[in-house]
């Protein structure tokens, strides 16, 4: 059972258009509107891969009624504790001609103390009656509720026995190390924010010295490079780069991670599927689903190479 906690979803909103231009007008082919937001895409993928998942976070307002009326549309279990105000909006504008995704983010409701202490008991509840295996927290942090919640996520779910894995950001990221994630994963460009360093390894590091155990790093086209406590490295990624939509391609990783971490799978083959998935989400138009046949003709694609510490330097490419 793997239980994924969304504390700002969205109600996902993707316009379709021949080209995006700026400073046009632009007319929209198609529109579809599905539940969002990391965890929930995470929660998504791991559905449509039939692992066991239960979805929750804050919900409010008739786009929070959207959001669990399209998770039931599609199966997907959920138990969202409920929060004043309107949860936010996620508009994509996808370009049909490169595929390219341009993405509008609102900032989400105003969750006041006391919905933040509802949540904390929902979850604490829920944390008691599901065990769940792992727990992934994922996204930004609306307004209102405390700089270290994340961190309380993962402090919870780790006194229950479970893994942890935290996709946040910025100050959310920083405050989320105190707890002690098992994982962390950081896109390139928010590891930079919060260390200063540009280099994955050398950033990696600095999480794991302020309390991260293992910390994959997403580099896009480059593909993923997990540094673990010990020191060693390990880089994976596709033979050749992938173009599509690549908003939902961090969250499928994720999904193929808290997997892994929930099936005992090795490093290696964990990380061959998350190269897989996040792939297989870059071909998708809409953030959160892969089609099962991608995943089957990327794996064979993925090339994953590790390397011990300095002192018993090792590196083994695998096909």
């Amino acid at each position: 059972m793997i239980l994924t906690v969304t504390l700002n979803p969205a109600l996902d909103v993707t316009y379709r258009v021949p080209r995006v231009e700026l400073h046009a007008s632009h007319r929209v082919r198609e529109v579809t509107q599905l539940a969002g937001g990391k965890g929930v895409n995470v929660a998504s993928v791991l559905h449509q891969r039939g692992l066991q998942v239960v979805a929750t976070g804050l919900l409010g307002g008739l786009a929070g009624e959207q959001v669990r009326a399209d998770l039931d549309a599609r199966g997907i279990a959920h138990d969202f504790a409920g929060c004043r105000g309107e949860t936010r909006r996620s508009v994509s504008v996808v370009s049909e001609t490169d595929g390219d995704a341009t993405v509008f983010n609102e900032p989400g409701p105003e969750v006041g103390p006391g919905d933040w202490q509802a949540f904390e008991a929902h979850l604490g509840g829920l944390l008691q009656r599901l065990r769940p295996a792992v727990v992934v927290v994922s996204g930004s942090l609306p307004p209102g509720v405390p700089a270290d919640a994340c961190g309380r996520v993962v402090a919870a779910a780790r006194a229950g026995g479970a893994r942890t894995v935290a996709d946040t950001s910025g100050p959310a990221l920083l405050e989320a190390l105190a707890a002690g994630p098992d994982v962390v994963k950081p896109n390139r460009e928010e590891l930079a924010a919060a260390t200063g360093e540009r280099d994955p390894v050398a950033g990696a590091r600095l999480l794991q010295r302020s309390g991260a155990r293992e910390v994959l790093v997403s580099a896009g086209a480059d593909g993923l490079v997990l540094v673990e406590p010990a020191g060693a490295v390990t880089r994976a990624r596709l033979a050749e780069p992938l173009s599509g939509n690549p908003t939902g391609a961090g969250d499928a990783a994720v999904a193929a991670l808290a997997a892994g971490l929930a099936l005992g799978r090795e490093t290696r083959d964990t990380l061959r599927d998350a190269v897989a998935w996040s792939a297989a989400a870059v071909l998708h138009p809409v953030a959160g689903h892969i089609r099962p046949a991608d995943i089957d003709r990327l794996l064979p694609m993925v090339r994953v190479e590790r390397t011990l510490p300095e002192e018993a330097s090792h590196a083994d490419p695998t096909a």
